[in-house]
């Protein structure tokens, strides 16, 4: 079982805190913050600089928490690419092409993200395809699928949609004109995947699939639902994105939502979270998430080349994934010590 389930809910102290990932994630994201903040200037420093990358976290952040879990498990979700414009399509079609009212659209949006989130887990677990290409495949799928329908039904890629103003409020509302709603939709989310991961026996669980899913299948372990109920909860956060990205720019587009594949799992390694399964935690993932938007939006307020984002997101993310080695070094070393002792 992994050092990281062996310490979970244990005291405190400086030295566990330099031992942890989330240590990195943290250290890199005060770097990159200051570096932009320098070259930006008051404009990056105020709300302008501040709603522009948080909006950015907000969306990918949504979907970087269940792949993070998933990737803990030892599972990849490479499918989120796919649900984001297949719900944002769906939710469009149902309340904007048949007027249906907008739950209606919503429902079926989401329903979207569970059914392919429910495939997902069933071809993992009762086949011995990798995750990894059981989802691409399931990628492919549901974007052809997707084009399909749309063209059809509506005979056309794109389909509008305006919601009503509660709708709008709820999902696609900008706070004074800037700040995105989904914002607090990011922070109810992290609230609920912190306590799954870091609270309930569930986390646990996920730790232990990750650090040897046969094991923790011997020790009684339901391995096939846990993985299962993960890569729902990835389609529903995926498909929640699509919806939400709707309501606040009234069109669905059969094209949209394939960076979010690439950009989901950079956040999540920048935050810690190991290649190999059984280690990381939320904060890091949020961690990550927030030097990505970082990155992201700091170079137009820096007025650097794009090409310097690229460059500075591959160095973050090799960086990312070689202080994660030594960070759990650090960490498996500290726990032997302490029971030699």
């Amino acid at each position: 079982m992994s050092t990281q389930t062996q310490t979970r809910g244990k005291g405190f102290s400086p030295g566990q805190l330099v031992r942890r990932p989330e240590t990195g994630s943290l250290i890199g994201f005060v770097v990159v913050y200051v570096f932009f903040a320098v070259l930006g200037g008051p404009v990056f420093l105020g709300a302008p600089g501040w709603s522009s990358w948080l909006n950015i976290a907000a969306e990918v952040g949504i979907i970087a928490l269940p792949v993070g879990l998933l990737m803990i498990a030892g599972e990849f979700d490479i499918s989120v690419g796919s649900v984001v414009p297949a719900s944002a399509m769906m939710t469009a079609m149902l309340s904007g092409h048949y007027d249906l009212p907008a739950f209606v659209g919503i429902a079926g949006g989401l329903g979207v993200g569970l059914l392919v989130g429910l495939v997902n887990g069933l071809l993992v677990t009762r086949t011995t395809i990798p995750s990894l290409i059981v989802t691409i495949g399931v990628m492919f799928a549901v974007m052809g699928l997707t084009l399909g329908f749309a063209v059809l039904i509506r005979g056309s890629t794109s389909v509008s949609y305006v919601p009503d103003p509660l709708t709008k409020a709820l999902l696609g509302q900008f706070i004074n004109g800037m700040f995105n709603v989904s914002i607090l939709w990011w922070m109810g989310f992290v609230a609920v995947f912190f306590f799954f991961l870091h609270v309930s026996p569930l986390g646990n669980w996920t730790y232990a699939i990750g650090g040897d899913r046969e094991s923790a299948r011997n020790a009684g372990i339901p391995t096939s639902q846990v993985t299962i109920g993960l890569f729902m909860a990835s389609g529903f956060a995926a498909a929640f994105v699509g919806v939400a990205q709707v309501m606040t720019y009234q069109t669905a587009q059969v094209a949209g939502g394939q960076a979010f594949i690439f950009n989901s799992i950079m956040c999540v390694v920048i935050g810690g979270v190991v290649l190999t399964g059984g280690a990381g935690s939320i904060l890091g993932i949020v961690l990550g998430t927030m030097t990505f938007a970082v990155v992201n939006q700091g170079i137009f307020f820096a007025s650097l080349d794009p090409n310097i984002g690229s460059i500075i997101i591959g160095a973050l993310l090799l960086t990312a994934v070689l202080s994660n080695d030594t960070f759990r070094a650090l960490a498996t070393s500290a726990a032997t010590k302490k029971k030699a002792g």
